[in-house]
């Protein structure tokens, strides 16, 4: 008998603790629990920039724990939405961390979201988000010359 897979959520390119090992080489944490709680703190960040389909299709490529941090914070209104900077200002100032180090934390985590987005799903989540995410995504930020 074939059993037809669950078609409602796109099986994830990596597992948790597969995203939480990649994440804890990227930033060089010395614990998983370190590891985890930068992706928790970074995800439920980004969900508060992220609406629409964007949202909607990030969270599927997310494994589950992944994707119920990144949907854990109401999205804000467009007039809250922060650059790239100053998303890791606010971070930094929710985690009591400082701005280089939730820099750091927001490149290991951010770069390895990208990876399980694939490059069309990042080049329309970049798209929506205000100036500054590209790097913090690991890609160069590219601007139309006047």
């Amino acid at each position: 008998m074939f059993i037809q897979p669950e078609t409602g959520r796109p099986a994830p390119g990596m597992t948790f603790d597969q995203m939480l090992e990649r994440v804890r080489y990227e930033g060089a944490y010395p614990t998983r629990e370190r590891a985890e709680e930068v992706v928790r703190a970074v995800l439920a960040a980004l969900g508060r920039q992220l609406t629409g389909d964007e949202r909607v299709d990030l969270a599927a490529r997310l494994p589950v724990e992944a994707a119920l941090a990144f949907t854990s914070e109401i999205p804000c209104t467009d007039s809250e939405r922060l650059t790239g900077w100053g998303f890791v200002k606010d971070l930094a100032t929710r985690t009591g961390g400082t701005a280089a180090t939730t820099r750091w934390d927001t490149g290991a985590v951010l770069t390895t979201v990208a990876q399980l987005a694939g490059p069309d799903l990042l080049t329309r989540v970049l798209a929506q988000l205000p100036s500054g995410y590209a790097l913090l995504f690991g890609r160069a930020e590219l601007t139309q010359a006047a």
